[in-house]
């Protein structure tokens, strides 16, 4: 017997037989699986969180470090700053292999698709979440067809050599082209596209950044700040702070939101500051992609104004978002590295960027509990310990060609 259902979030219905990556029952509304167990948290890395629809894993995959800051509590002048890091950092046993949050999230993923009989993906990528599917695609033999924009290609690594399942299909254009042109994949192909925000096994891998938190802290913090791009991690953590809240042992008020972009890409913090629920088509200009620094935060196509989404996240958690420069997000990478002593992502720079304006501004309190989400680093010290490997894709193509592309991979897929 199952130990979850799903549940629309739009008509409130349970929805019997359906598969996560596929679910969306109501338009406009996201499907979230809920619970029928207790919170139980076991010492056994992310399998022993019961709340993950997964029934029998497999895959060996690390967990985050949550640790009480000292050097950067102290520059910031924050007594109770909690810091959830997604990485590589031996010295604190954090062993994620891609660097990356998105690897518990991939994990969660496949195995969640392996128990549905689901035997392949395709999947759109802005970097990580590709880096960690071409990762898990090597070690557990599921095969994947990834796309990512050529701008990211730079970030594609793999740690093994030879005997990779994964095929790249690399598109001249930005993150929204790749998923447009990964869902043609899939109709062409037959493989089905993974899903994106609208999969709920995705946003608990994602979510289980909280609970491996309020393992450590014993309670749910009183502010949550992460970088967003497409907005399913954080949406991923506000779930998992709803579940935490009715079983009332970790705390009975969520946490404040804190969410950051990097300027001049900024669609939510824009339609938030309108208190809109709708992105303008002129805040989310191709143009403005090419100014940032941090590509993983580039959707065009963010979960904002869905039910369950980021506007509704801040309305509930009377949230805030912030908007950072590429000078203030160098400028936090280097300030974590030195008061931290690890080497950090773009986006977890910009997050910090987002809570040192937060600390200027006077929007936390210096003895507030606060849980900063590093969503991705040590790249720098594990490829001091182990040889990476540049992707070879199988196509690099500019958008208009796109026909050729799906003409071209369904020859080599026969093949």
């Amino acid at each position: 017997m199952s130990h979850f259902v799903l549940r629309c979030r739009g008509c409130g219905r349970i929805l019997k037989d359906s598969y996560c990556a596929f679910c969306e029952h109501c338009k406009g509304s996201l499907v979230i699986t809920e619970y029928t167990e207790p919170f139980k948290k076991e010492d056994k890395g992310l399998w022993g969180f019961n709340w993950l629809p997964v029934h029998h894993p497999s895959i060996h995959v690390g967990t985050p470090v949550v640790y009480k800051s000292e050097g950067l509590s102290e520059k910031l002048g924050l007594k109770n700053l909690y810091i959830v890091f997604s990485g590589y950092w031996p010295e604190r046993n954090c062993l994620l292999r891609t660097c990356t949050f998105k690897e518990i999230e991939v994990a969660t993923v496949i195995e969640n698709a392996k128990e549905n009989r689901i035997n392949g993906f395709v999947v759109a990528s802005a970097g990580n979440t590709a880096r960690a599917f071409a990762y898990f695609s090597v070690i557990t033999g599921f095969p994947v067809i990834i796309v990512v924009p050529l701008a990211c290609l730079k970030e594609m690594w793999y740690v093994h050599e030879n005997g990779n399942p994964a095929t790249f299909v690399v598109i001249d254009g930005d993150y929204a082209d790749a998923i447009d042109l990964s869902k043609r994949i899939s109709e062409i192909t037959g493989m089905p596209f993974e899903g994106g925000v609208k999969n709920p096994a995705k946003r608990d891998g994602l979510g289980s950044v909280l609970l491996s938190a309020v393992r450590v802290i014993g309670r749910l913090p009183e502010h949550y700040f992460q970088a967003v791009g497409s907005g399913a991690g954080a949406i991923g953590v506000y779930e998992m702070a709803e579940r935490l809240i009715r079983e009332r042992r970790f705390g009975t008020k969520l946490p404040r939101f804190h969410l950051v972009q990097n300027l001049p890409f900024v669609p939510m913090l824009r339609a938030w500051q309108r208190r809109s629920r709708e992105i303008s088509p002129e805040d989310v200009d191709p143009a403005l992609i090419e100014k940032i620094s941090t590509r993983v935060l580039s959707s065009r196509y963010p979960a904002y104004s869905v039910k369950g989404g980021i506007y509704d996240i801040l309305e509930t958690t009377e949230g805030q978002m912030y908007g950072v420069t590429n000078d203030e997000i160098y400028s936090s990478m280097e300030l974590f590295a030195e008061s931290e002593g690890i080497d950090i992502v773009p986006a977890g720079g910009a997050a910090l960027a987002g809570l040192r304006q937060a600390v200027r501004y006077e929007l936390v309190g210096n003895e507030d509990l606060i849980l900063l989400h590093i969503t991705g680093g040590g790249e720098e010290r594990y490829k001091r310990d182990f040889r990476t490997y540049p992707v070879k894709p199988l196509f690099i193509s500019k958008r208009s060609q796109k026909e050729e592309i799906e003409e071209a991979l369904c020859t080599h897929l026969r093949s």
